[in-house]
């Protein structure tokens, strides 16, 4: 199964930026102001000595406390190993800053599989010169052990249990102590949905797992599990009808379409019918993707106006 993963963490992180860096860097996150937040569009360098252009996954506008200007957080995962990683991130960093002239916060999150020591580090000089020391915050998703995390009621942890230090006799655990965060988040239905969605992405369970959770679930307080099992009973009927529609170019449109629109429902009341008619005429589903992939970032109507049309405009052009 081909994964997405700078679609998936993208959109993670830009729903959940705030929670992201307190999870896993909090001396950050207490210095951020977060009442300023902007994500920038994807910069895109070009390496003219080799002829390759190179994308800067997340780039984020915001502002420290009590300080004057803006700074720059660029966070970029990495799903595969990379030899020189180090000199990419310190390349990223030098462009940015040449374009920007201002503070730039830089984080690579590794999602990879194995257990490496990455080095956070890009170093130059002489032995009678340390011309550069270049730092980088790193988060090196398979060393976090995932038991410290699960009473942290925070969702970016609880998606990526997934993506964390666990044996292959624990995935059923996982799942259990990811589906109680997520009773316990109380988010709106498209937020849950989006956070297992990227949960599923990288631990699903096979038919026996599936069933050895059930049994899990039959063991614990009535109270705590009757809102599991009615959120994973939602997820296997949507899963069924998906599957059904599977192929099936217009029935995919369809189901998009009526995610946008519920979502917009759900997150900012009765959606006006001029901005429903637009999302209803929509023929391409690369467009529906891109709503999506950005829709869950907006804090407003208008915010989530500007979405929409501007993927509509955008294809046009």
């Amino acid at each position: 199964m081909n994964i997405d993963h700078d679609r998936l963490f993208k959109e993670l992180i830009e729903t959940f930026f705030a929670e992201f860096m307190q999870a896993f860097f909090p001396r950050a996150y207490e210095a951020i102001d977060f009442t300023h937040v902007r994500f920038l569009q994807q910069e895109v360098f070009t390496d003219v000595t080799v002829g390759e252009k190179h994308e800067v996954d997340i780039l984020v506008e915001t502002r420290l406390k009590g300080e004057e200007g803006l700074i720059m957080v660029h966070i970029e995962p990495q799903s595969y190993v990379q030899k020189e990683f180090n000199e990419r991130m310190f390349i990223y960093f030098s462009r940015l800053y040449e374009q920007h002239r201002c503070k730039i916060l830089p984080i690579a999150i590794f999602t990879y599989d194995q257990v490496r020591d990455e080095p956070d580090t890009f170093t130059t000089g002489f032995t009678f010169l340390d011309v550069l020391r270049f730092r980088f915050y790193k988060l090196e998703l398979k060393k976090l052990p995932w038991r410290e995390y699960i009473h942290s009621n925070n969702p970016v942890a609880a998606a990526l249990l997934s993506k964390m230090g666990f044996k292959d006799e624990e995935r059923v655990q996982v799942k259990l102590e990811f589906l109680r965060m997520l009773t316990r988040l109380k988010l709106d239905p498209a937020r849950m949905e989006m956070l297992a969605g990227f949960f599923e992405s990288y631990l699903k369970l096979s038919q026996e797992e599936e069933e050895r959770l059930n049994y899990e679930l039959g063991r614990i307080d009535k109270k705590e599990a009757e809102p599991i099992v009615q959120i994973t009973t939602s997820w296997h009927e949507r899963g069924r009808m998906e599957g059904r529609m599977e192929g099936r170019m217009e029935g995919r449109m369809e189901a998009k379409k009526e995610t946008i629109l519920k979502y917009l429902s759900r997150r900012f009341g009765d959606q006006p019918a001029d901005l429903e008619e637009k999302v209803q005429k929509i023929s391409d589903l690369q467009i529906l993707d891109r709503i999506l992939d950005e829709l869950f970032a907006a804090d407003t109507i208008e915010e989530a106006r500007a979405v929409i049309l501007g993927k509509i405009a955008g294809n046009l052009q």
